[in-house]
């Protein structure tokens, strides 16, 4: 198990193979047991700037994915409290946005980025962040558009072997998610934007969307942001999810559960059984 990541040397596409019990004839790996609860993955992003917010986040119950900005002041050390308390660690990836006026952070890929310089800043940025495990997009509602700059970012991902990429869908133009599927990338798309407007009245609201979409598909991924109004909320949310029927998972799980209808066994003797990329 490696410091950066903290996954094992298998990575996670064989995990989710085993998982899967997609192993082929010569071994049987027991699956993974199903509950009856609608489960939901959450995650928050732009950790890194506010150690006060970020060790709220870190210290929310359950599985909540922390994806922390790279060259941000506090990154390391909320990477490091997030995974010794046992959450995913995500690098929250700066992409290029539609508006010209909205700020973008430092190491942004833009449309003008050559593929080695998107290949060195995303080693930079990783280099940066302990135990990351997925990678999610920070705006790029025009990044994620661009076919040819996708396509280079999975196949780094999935040269690496061990990362998984939740597409933020900042853009409902976004081709991420197919590609990353088409490359071999586990991933998944976020459903609901908590606080895209910071009330507590519209915070309920996305919550309550959330839900509705997990008992309706089975899974669903909600991001929210580390503003106080946000955690207030999530603090009071989270720990009675249970006792309303739901089931709080960490996003690999999430990928796990939606991939596994489309994972098609692989032989571990011989080309004849080929798995095929994973599908939504």
């Amino acid at each position: 198990m490696n410091r950066r990541s903290g996954i094992s040397p298998l990575g996670i596409t064989a995990f989710l193979l085993a998982c899967s019990g997609a192993w082929g004839d010569s071994a049987t790996v027991a699956e993974a047991p199903r509950s009856p609860a609608p489960r939901i993955a959450l995650i928050i992003d732009d950790l890194g700037y506010m150690p006060g917010n970020d060790n709220r986040v870190v210290a929310l119950d359950g599985p909540v994915a922390c994806a922390i900005l790279p060259h941000t002041p506090f990154a390391a050390r909320v990477a490091e409290r997030a995974h010794a308390a046992g959450k995913e660690v995500l690098l929250h990836l700066p992409l290029q946005p539609v508006t010209q006026f909205e700020a973008t952070s430092a190491g942004t890929i833009q449309v003008d980025t050559t593929k080695s310089q998107l290949l060195r800043i995303l080693a930079i940025d990783l280099a940066a962040i302990p135990y990351v495990v997925g990678v999610n997009n920070h705006q790029g509602s025009l990044l994620t558009q661009h076919p040819g700059h996708m396509t280079w970012l999975m196949d780094e991902l999935r040269s690496r072997g061990d990362l998984f990429f939740v597409d933020s869908f900042t853009s409902e133009a976004s081709v991420a998610l197919r590609i990353a599927r088409e490359q071999g990338v586990p991933s998944i798309r976020r459903d609901v934007f908590l606080d895209s407007t910071p009330t507590s009245q519209a915070i309920d609201v996305e919550f309550r969307r959330l839900k509705r979409r997990a008992r309706s598909h089975g899974v669903a991924v909600g991001i929210g942001h580390p503003y106080t109004v946000t955690l207030d909320y999530l603090e009071q949310a989270i720990p009675i999810l249970r006792a309303e029927g739901f089931e709080l998972i960490p996003v690999i799980t999430a990928i796990m559960l939606e991939s596994r209808p489309a994972i098609q066994t692989a032989s571990l003797d011989g080309p004849a059984r080929q798995r095929q990329s994973l599908g939504r």
